[in-house]
């Protein structure tokens, strides 16, 4: 028997996952919380929330973890944007977790999913990107690639299983609450704190609040259309050095400086060089040659009317979302 008041959340320790348990909590919700690792469960201090552990690539313990859910939130995925085998750790993980929690959603009686995806799913090649415009048609990047073919497998199989699903594509999540390690996008604000972005690389990011991109998840759930898909991010993107400006504006003390301009081929040696030195070490490279060949000068602007129109979705502002999340990392200095 399901009930109508119990979620499910995967990767329910991460950021978005964490923000998520906390907001569904607030709305009245029996909450459990599913983590690949059950010893990782700091975050989950004070919340009235049963955790429970399970990992994308075992369908059995979703199965389990899943008996009773009305409502699936697969956040769970391996999200990084480099690995030292990347179709291994991140593009098989990501395809094959889509394939078990899907299906052991169906088996447990689950009657919907929300389903998120990311902006890395979205065909850039016409401004403002809609959900309309399709897939992405760039494959350099194994992250990008699950993206992409894990939103297509998850309809796919939504439609041959026969269970409602939404998907949501959210952008550069930043904003409290959050943990370490920070996720990708996080970690260029403490990049720019830590004064470590010593050029302008002219790659854009598309700033969302993560509580906004949480709000969007539950208007999914309420109002989404099953087999849709919408964008929640921002109309605009900020260029890194644009958000470098306004962190120097804030915190004039920290003397951070505004990188200044390289040509492209120093850019791509630099990036080389870190990317050699990460394949030593075996941590991720702060620029890859791959970041400078996708990313450098892309305009990641959406279209977000249909999020708008049909969920009440309504995010604040990128500058605002930055500065918020800027003034949290000044306040939490032990995740910089």
């Amino acid at each position: 028997m399901t009930s109508k008041n119990l979620v499910l959340v995967s990767g329910a320790n991460g950021h978005l996952g964490n923000n998520l348990v906390r907001l569904l909590i607030k709305k009245g919700f029996q909450v459990r919380a599913s983590v690949r690792n059950i010893k990782n469960k700091d975050c989950f201090k004070d919340l009235d929330c049963e955790v429970v552990q399970a990992d994308i690539t075992d369908k059995a313990s979703f199965v389990k973890a899943l008996q009773g859910v009305h409502t699936f939130y697969a956040v769970g995925a391996s999200f990084k944007l480099w690995a030292k085998d990347p179709k291994k750790e991140i593009y098989d993980v990501n395809m094959e977790g889509t394939r078990n929690t899907i299906e052991a959603a169906t088996e447990a009686g689950v009657k919907r999913i929300v389903y998120v995806s990311s902006i890395a799913a979205l065909d850039y090649t016409n401004l403002p990107t809609k959900e309309s415009n399709g897939y992405n048609p760039d494959r350099r990047d194994m992250y990008y690639n699950s993206k992409n073919d894990g939103e297509k497998l998850a309809f796919q199989l939504a439609k041959e299983l026969g269970i409602e699903l939404v998907s949501v594509m959210p952008g550069a999540m930043i904003g409290s609450e959050a943990f370490l390690p920070l996720n990708v996008s996080y970690g260029v604000l403490g990049l720019i704190l830590n004064k470590q972005i010593p050029m302008d690389t002219k790659i854009t990011l598309n700033w969302v609040d993560v509580k906004d991109v949480a709000e969007g998840c539950c208007l999914a759930a309420e109002k989404g259309r099953s087999g849709e898909r919408y964008i929640l991010a921002n109309e605009k993107c900020m260029t890194i050095t644009d958000t470098t400006k306004l962190a120097q504006k804030l915190y004039p003390e920290l003397k951070i400086k505004v990188p200044g301009s390289v040509p492209k081929f120093v850019l791509y040696a630099i990036a080389g060089v870190m990317e050699l030195s990460a394949k030593i070490s075996g941590k991720p490279p702060v620029l890859s040659v791959k970041d400078i060949a996708m990313f450098s000068g892309l305009q990641q602007n959406f279209d977000i009317s249909k999020s708008r129109n049909e969920l009440g979705f309504n995010p604040k502002s990128p500058e605002q979302t930055v500065k918020e999340a800027l003034a949290y990392l000044m306040e939490h200095r032990d995740l910089l």
